[in-house]
C-alpha cells in the first residue's frame, strides 16, 4: 500500500522522556488467607452435604483468579457439596458455550486448575421483570443448582458514572443473565438508565433465585488485591457503593489531563470491558455514555497491540484514531461485532486508520 509523504518520509520525532508515576502499592500480603477469612463469615450460607453450588466466573483478568476460584471450590467440597463453575460473561467469547469456555481457560480457569467441572451452557430462564417491562433472565444451570455464588472485581465502569458501576450487580444482571440478560439490559438501559436498571434487575435476581453471596475484589493500580470481601446477597446494595468508592481511590490515572498524542501499547477484553478504559483515556462516544473527557483528553490516539487473552475481541479499537496492521490481523471481527451489538456500543467496533508498524502509527498521530 502506498502512503502520502507525511507517512512515507522519515519523520523527526520529538525527544522522548520516561516519566514514572508513583501509585500506592498498598495490597493484601496473603490473598489466600484473606479469602478464607471472609468466607468464614458467610459459610455455610445454607449449603448442605450433597448440594450443588454454581460459581459464576467472568471474563476479567483478575489477579489470582484461578487460585481464588480453587479456594472457593475447595471450601464447597469441604462441606461435602458439589461445586460447578459457570461462565458469567454475557456475550463474551462470541456468545457461544465453546467460546466462553475458552475465555475461562485463557484466564487459567479450567477443571484441572480449580478442581471442579466447567459448565458453559447459555440456556436461561425468565425469572421476573424490572420496572414492570424489562425481562430478567438467569442461567438455567445456576437455577438448577441449590446455590449460586459469583466472583468479580469492583471498579469504575467504562460506560457510566453512578453509585454502582462494575461489580456484583453487573455480574448478576449481565453475567448470570448470559447473552439474553446482556441483550435485555443494554436494550432497556437506554430508556431507564444504566445504573438504575442494573440495580433493578440485580435485585430481582437476588430476591427470586438461589443467589447466596458474591466475592468482591478491589485492586490497586498494579492489579493487586487491596480488599477481598464475601458480600451476602442481602447486603449487596449497601456494600457495593462503598467498595466502588474504595476502588476509585486506588484507580490509576495518567499524570496529565491532556496530550497531543496518546499511544496505547495494548488493549484487551480481559484488561477492560471497553478494551481500553475511558476512565484512563477519556475516550467514550456511544449513546448515553457518560462524559469522561474531564479525566483526560488526547487529540490523537493510537493502539499498537491486541492482547492474546482477548481472543480476537478488539472492542474499543473504534475509540482510537489509528491502529497497527498487527491489531487488525489479530481481530476476530465476528466476536468483536457480537460484543458491540449486544452492548449497544457500535462505535467501539469501528475500524480506525490502519498503518503497517508501531513507528508509522505514532508518526501519523504527530503528522495529523
Amino acid at each position: 500500500m502506498r502512503y502520502p509523504p507525511c507517512i512515507e518520509n522519515e519523520f523527526p520525532f520529538p525527544p522522548f522522556y520516561r516519566v514514572r508515576t508513583r501509585f500506592s502499592d498498598q495490597q493484601i500480603t496473603d490473598p489466600d488467607a484473606a479469602l478464607h477469612q471472609t468466607l468464614d463469615r458467610v459459610l455455610p450460607a445454607g449449603i448442605r452435604p450433597g448440594d450443588r453450588v454454581a460459581i459464576g466466573v467472568g471474563s476479567r483478568g483478575i489477579t489470582h483468579l484461578p487460585r481464588m476460584v480453587r479456594i472457593l471450590c475447595d471450601r464447597v467440597r469441604q462441606m461435602n457439596a458439589r461445586p460447578v463453575v459457570i461462565p458469567a460473561m454475557g456475550s463474551h467469547g462470541g456468545a457461544t458455550p465453546e467460546g466462553q469456555e475458552k475465555v475461562l481457560a485463557s484466564l487459567g480457569v479450567t477443571p484441572e486448575t480449580v478442581g471442579a467441572p466447567v459448565s458453559p451452557a447459555l440456556d436461561v430462564e425468565k425469572i421476573g421483570t424490572a420496572f414492570g417491562t424489562v425481562p430478567v433472565w438467569c442461567s438455567r444451570e445456576a437455577l438448577r443448582a441449590g446455590h449460586t455464588v459469583v466472583i468479580n472485581r469492583v471498579k469504575p465502569h467504562t460506560k457510566f458514572k453512578a453509585d454502582v458501576e462494575s461489580g456484583l450487580f453487573k455480574m448478576l444482571t449481565v453475567g448470570l443473565g448470559k447473552h439474553e440478560g446482556a441483550l435485555a439490559y443494554h436494550r432497556w438501559a437506554l430508556q431507564y438508565g444504566f445504573a438504575e436498571l442494573l440495580k433493578a434487575m440485580g435485585r430481582v435476581i437476588i430476591e427470586k433465585t438461589n443467589y447466596r453471596f458474591g466475592i468482591a475484589i478491589v485492586e490497586n493500580a498494579f492489579d493487586q488485591p487491596v480488599h477481598i470481601e464475601a458480600v451476602p446477597a442481602g447486603k449487596t446494595g449497601e456494600r457495593e457503593p462503598e467498595l466502588l468508592r474504595m476502588a476509585e481511590e486506588h484507580f490509576p490515572r495518567l499524570p496529565v489531563r491532556a496530550a497531543d498524542v496518546l499511544v496505547v501499547g495494548r488493549i484487551g477484553k480481559e484488561i477492560s470491558g471497553a478494551g481500553m478504559d475511558p476512565n484512563v483515556t477519556g475516550r467514550a462516544y456511544d449513546l448515553m455514555e457518560s462524559d469522561f473527557s474531564a479525566i483526560f483528553q488526547a487529540t490523537r490516539v493510537a493502539i499498537l497491540r491486541l492482547s492474546e487473552k482477548s481472543g480476537g475481541n478488539a472492542i474499543g479499537a473504534g475509540y482510537a484514531d489509528i491502529i497497527t496492521e498487527r491489531v487488525f490481523r489479530r481481530m476476530d471481527y465476528e466476536t468483536t461485532l457480537m460484543n458491540a451489538l449486544t452492548s449497544m456500543s457500535l462505535r467501539k467496533a469501528f475500524i480506525p486508520v490502519r498503518l503497517p508498524s508501531d513507528e508509522k502509527a505514532v508518526q501519523a498521530c504527530f503528522t495529523t
